[in-house]
């Protein structure tokens, strides 16, 4: 057990540098009238848990290197790549309407959670 967080905090660590670094050259690359930064990470990590899963699932990673790369650099870089790929699974397993739904409410209910975060802010 203890060796399984391991890994994945040393995934996670590398992970959120990663997400750190790039989203430092893409502000400084594309500005910051779009959150290019974040947009690129989403879509970056979404095809490396893509890639990674589809090694698993050909047996060419064990179970510590995928705690390493998917649950723990996939999950430090973005957690969107999660949701990107429980959305894939639901998609292959013949439930559009639960993937429609998760990402629906996921983006609606995130937005408006953010913001009712920020409202209760102000009262501290």
């Amino acid at each position: 057990m203890l060796k399984n967080i391991i890994y994945i905090g040393i995934g996670g660590g590398l992970g959120s540098i990663c997400r750190y670094l790039l989203s430092l050259a893409a502000m400084k690359w594309m500005g910051t009238a779009f959150p290019i930064g974040t947009f690129l990470i989403n879509i970056i990590g979404s095809l490396l848990i893509g890639l990674f899963l589809g090694f698993f699932d050909k047996n060419l990673l064990g179970d510590s290197t995928r705690l390493l790369l998917i649950t723990g650099f996939c999950g430090g870089f973005t957690t969107f790549s999660a949701f990107s790929s429980e959305n894939l699974n639901l998609i292959l397993s013949g439930n559009w309407f639960t993937a429609i739904l998760y990402s629906l409410l996921s983006v609606l209910l995130g937005i408006s959670a953010v913001w009712l975060g920020y409202k209760m802010s102000a009262s501290f």
